[in-house]
């Protein structure tokens, strides 16, 4: 899923944004027959792996985490009105290997997208800060988990291709 935000507002990937939609996403990560399984912060959008049980599960779970993004976004900078450009774009995962491939792209989008600003992640950085990765479990090298937050802003995935398909091709190389 990608959820982009109107132009013109600040960057997502401010500390302190990060940290209300962590906290918000911790809230509902969970909700039954939606779960919000990894994300990733970009300056303007938010790409999101989540799993849903029907097309109506995943409007609804979208939803929310669309409002609380946008409320999110509304209260840590002081500002009212809309915060999405749009409704969300979705893209069905259906194979190990294009879950895999999600999986590096939303875990490691991050140098993608500040390389095209000439900025890199800060050296002691090993995964994105703005990112679940550090709630990650498939990297091929071992973390300390960089947070205790708790309850953690993502679902354990209950779909075989989540758990354990997309690991016929591999454990993530962070690098």
């Amino acid at each position: 899923m990608t959820l982009k935000v109107r132009s013109g507002l600040p960057s997502l990937r401010t500390v302190r944004l990060v940290r209300e939609l962590e906290r918000s996403f911790a809230a509902a990560c969970e909700r039954g027959r939606f779960r919000l399984v990894h994300y990733s912060i970009q300056n303007d959008h938010v790409h999101a792996i989540v799993e849903a049980t029907s097309a109506r599960n995943l409007a609804s779970g979208m939803k929310s985490v669309g409002s609380r993004l946008a409320r999110a976004v509304n209260r840590v900078f002081s500002r009212r009105g809309p915060a999405l450009a749009d409704r969300y774009h979705r893209h069905v995962l259906r194979t190990p290997r294009e879950v895999r491939n999600a999986l590096a792209y939303v875990l490691l989008n991050a140098r993608r997208h500040l390389a095209k600003l000439g900025r890199t992640l800060p050296r002691m950085a090993r995964l994105d800060p703005a990112s679940s990765g550090r709630f990650f479990s498939g990297w091929n090298r071992r973390f300390q988990p960089a947070s205790s937050l708790h309850p953690p802003p993502v679902a354990p995935p209950h779909t075989w291709l989540l758990r354990i398909g997309w690991r016929r091709h591999g454990l993530i190389d962070p690098g």
